[in-house]
């Protein structure tokens, strides 16, 4: 048997130690350990600011807490499996600083509640760092645009070359898809920076409490204005797993590409050595270990969220210990989004180099003009689709005489349909094709630097 006693004197023993170890999980909320102070401190200063105790013993509980917060930043505090969760660890330990004094601390509080704003406080503070990790990785992807206005990369449907781009309009992708990531968990701060303190168990408290002060010196937007909602309320944090799996979707399907690129089928970029790893037993390859392990990890991401959703649906109003679960999934999942964002910005800003000689070589080696000479026809007054089929059957009958279409002569084009002339050859050149697209959002030149422009407005 273990030898405390968590619980009331309704038990006459201590719980079997392999269930002790069983329940218990100190061994992962001890991250809420700062939070569950920050609360705890707000939870004593309103306890005093209604009279529910004094003030003289608020501020004993006050300076008691930020003591403990002091000794674990110094590792002198490390409670161990027989204090079952931080919040008991907080509280016994409190208790033997002030005395029983630390044991008013939780009058007008339950566990419920309490862990509820632990977890808020925790995920807000994490939001805000993703956020900032968001931006970084923005950046960078912003900055080698502007270095890459002209520079032209195959653009590709069905992993088939289709028509040729900006490389600075490619990356831009990336920066909208991060920059509605940005955008998504600022919404879910804001659902999530409400407080449940004071909801105690499920159906509030008998004490004059003001859960409005407790919020404000927290800093949380509003309050639950249901207690069995306020306790039992995780939706929160599916909505961050939701956003953090959407982040890692982004994230990945650049790491596929970067892997593709990297590729000697490819060979769009050289990995270089500080972002990449060799073979144990094939000396000449260089792996890229990063963007493979972005695009793995991003599957730990989408169990959690799928972990979290099969957790919440059957559970009945209001608390259940099921809800114990949630940390761990919430913890790994803020943890994997921070490492993969902090390693792909290091790659795409120190790692890689993009070969442009290779790049403009892709662009000329293919028929990706081909939807530009049926654009031709049609400037000329031919219908779209007669030009579309007279296309189609040009690109056939190059692929047999293994020419491309800037190898036929004009004769030739002239023979398809008389309204080619010798500026055909201006039209399909791969710079004029990629030039040509200037549509709002498309990828001409012109509008890649109104682009850049907006994307600049964005991180400002």
């Amino acid at each position: 048997m273990t030898n405390q006693k968590t619980w009331s004197d309704r038990f006459e023993s201590a719980l079997h130690p392999a269930i002790a170890v069983f329940n218990a999980s100190i061994g992962f909320d001890i991250e809420l350990i700062e939070h569950d102070i920050t609360g705890s401190i707000a939870h004593a200063r309103m306890l005093a600011h209604t009279g529910i105790i004094s003030v003289s013993e608020a501020e004993q509980l006050v300076t008691g807490l930020e003591q403990i917060r002091q000794e674990y930043r110094e590792g002198k505090f490390n409670p161990g499996i027989e204090e079952e969760d931080v919040h008991f660890a907080v509280e016994r330990r409190l208790t033997q600083i002030v005395g029983d004094v630390g044991k008013k601390l939780h009058t007008a509080r339950s566990r419920n509640d309490q862990v509820g704003t632990d977890i808020r406080l925790y995920l807000r503070e994490q939001i805000e760092q993703i956020r900032g990790l968001l931006r970084d990785f923005q950046s960078v992807l912003l900055k080698l645009a502007e270095n890459n206005v002209e520079t032209l990369i195959p653009g590709y449907t069905h992993l088939q070359r289709a028509q040729p781009l900006s490389l600075a309009h490619h990356l831009l992708a990336y920066f909208q898809m991060a920059q509605r990531d940005w955008e998504r968990l600022g919404e879910i701060y804001r659902r999530t920076n409400i407080s449940p303190l004071g909801c105690g168990a499920l159906a509030g408290t008998t004490f004059p409490i003001d859960r409005h002060f407790s919020a404000s010196l927290l800093d949380f937007d509003r309050i639950y204005e249901n207690s069995l909602d306020g306790v039992s309320d995780r939706d929160f944090a599916v909505e961050f797993l939701c956003a953090a799996s959407l982040i890692m979707v982004h994230l990945s399907r650049l790491s596929e590409e970067i892997i593709l690129w990297a590729s000697q089928e490819f060979n769009f970029v050289i990995l270089k050595d500080n972002c990449a790893t060799g073979s144990s037993i094939m000396p000449q390859k260089k792996n890229p270990d990063v963007p493979e392990l972005i695009r793995g990890k991003a599957g730990r991401v989408f169990g959690h969220l799928q972990g979290m959703l099969v957790l919440l649906k059957g559970l009945p109003l209001a608390y259940n210990k099921d809800l114990q679960e949630d940390k761990e999934a919430v913890f790994d999942g803020v943890k994997t989004v921070k490492a993969c964002l902090e390693a792909m910005t290091i790659v795409l800003k120190e790692g890689l180099e993009f070969r442009t000689e290779r790049l403009a070589q892709a662009v000329a080696e293919d028929f990706s003009n081909a939807t530009d000479v049926a654009d031709y026809l049609a400037a000329k007054g031919v219908p779209f689709r007669e030009a579309y089929n007279l296309v189609g059957k040009v690109v056939k009958t190059s692929l047999t005489a293994e020419k491309l279409l800037k190898d036929l002569t004009l004769e030739e084009w002239q023979q398809i349909h008389p309204a080619f002339e010798p500026d055909i050859y201006q039209a399909i050149a791969p710079r004029q094709v990629v030039a040509a697209r200037n549509s709002y959002g498309g990828t001409g030149f012109k509008q890649v630097r109104e682009a850049i422009g907006r994307a600049k407005s964005q991180l400002d």
